[in-house]
């Protein structure tokens, strides 16, 4: 038996029993000048380091609603590998058809699931940024949520956030929700689908938020789209941060502007989440990209990995990106260090090395950047 077997074999024998727990977890808010995040009741400084928990690292990329009813053990030892990183935040994403049975009927056992992640992350002293309204996987896509019209499908989802913000408003270890991984609108290849572009690895990353646009520009339908949500959440939640993470146009396109985050816009949203690849050799391109986004409100990079461009250039862009940025997170697939070296090919052998470099800035990451005051 391995090593991580017997922990996970140890781990399931007390997976009734709480774990030690960890320091009690401040809850994060804005700070009163809107720059950045600070610890309620201490003021200070707060910055992100984290991962990315969106799939595990079967040949399937298993979606962690396929596993953590059977395999909850694997989850709780995921969080533990993952705090053992330097990490201190933790970036899931919840799928609208494993959270409703129905437009206006949550899935009580994955809300009852959810609970028990919310506890497991106390426990562990680490942050959820709860990520929503995921179709990843088409063929776990209800027929009856893509035929729904957009003014229905809206109410499903808020019919969604009410749910996951019933569960987790009251504890400190929820940093935010983000309504929806990289929504986009109208146009684009398949026009009449929900799900945008080509899949990744046979997920689809990327969803519209309208298949018509009956006459409103871009702004005006994202702008009710943000408020529809936000207000849902509201409702019941009034103090858990939102955001949205989105797609940066402008690295992809010269004089891209913000639409999510445009001031207005996203005048609900609490911060900036935005998904940045350095690419290689345009480091400089890249950081006068990113600056874009600096709108007024704390910045985030919620996805970073060295796909386009080298460790040392990855790495290299967090450092330079430091001064104004309030967090970043990157990606853990459940296999530790140790397990990707094991398996000896490219991609494992690129994740090894990247997850010691990050294990390795997380020190500075987390402590020095937080208890300096951002410029």
């Amino acid at each position: 038996m391995t090593m991580k077997a017997t922990v996970l074999l140890a781990a399931s024998l007390l997976v009734a029993a709480p774990a030690s727990a960890a320091d009690p977890l401040p809850r994060i808010r804005v700070s009163d000048d809107r720059s950045h995040f600070v610890e309620e009741g201490t003021g200070k400084r707060f910055v992100i380091w984290g991962v990315n928990y969106d799939h595990d690292d079967a040949e399937s990329g298993r979606l962690l609603e396929d596993y953590w009813d059977d395999e909850w053990a694997t989850v709780v030892e995921d969080f533990r590998e993952i705090k053992a990183l330097g990490a201190n935040l933790v970036r899931v994403h919840l799928q609208t058809g494993k959270f409703l049975e129905a437009a206006d009927r949550p899935n009580e056992a994955a809300l009852k699931r959810l609970g028990d992640l919310v506890r497991l992350a106390e426990e562990t002293g680490l942050y959820l940024d709860v990520t929503g309204l995921g179709c990843y996987h088409k063929q776990d896509v209800p027929d009856w949520y893509d035929a729904l019209d957009e003014s229905a499908r809206w109410d499903a989802q808020a019919t969604f956030w009410k749910a996951v913000a019933e569960v987790c408003k009251d504890s400190p270890a929820v940093f935010c929700y983000d309504l929806m991984n990289e929504p986009v609108l109208t146009g684009g290849k398949n026009p009449e689908s929900w799900l945008a572009g080509d899949p990744l690895g046979g997920k689809y990353f990327v969803q519209r938020i309208t298949l018509d646009a009956r006459g409103r520009d871009n702004r005006e339908i994202a702008r009710a789209w943000i408020a529809r949500l936000t207000s849902a959440i509201r409702e019941v939640d009034q103090k858990t941060l939102v955001t949205v993470g989105v797609i940066p146009w402008a690295q992809v396109f010269k004089g891209a502007k913000p639409l999510f985050h445009d001031p207005e816009v996203g005048e609900p949203l609490d911060f900036v989440a935005v998904h940045f690849y350095p690419k290689a050799g345009k480091l400089d391109e890249t950081m006068e990209a990113l600056k874009v986004y600096e709108v007024g409100k704390p910045l985030v990079i919620e996805e970073i990995f060295p796909l386009g461009a080298s460790l040392e250039e990855t790495a290299e862009f967090i450092e330079r990106s430091r001064p104004f940025v309030d967090g970043w997170v990157s990606f853990y697939w459940g296999k530790t260090i140790e397990e990707c070296e094991e398996v000896g090919d490219m991609p494992h052998a690129i994740t090894a090395a990247w997850l010691k470099k990050f294990r390795e800035m997380a020190p500075a990451a987390t402590a020095a950047a937080a208890d300096a005051p951002k410029p």
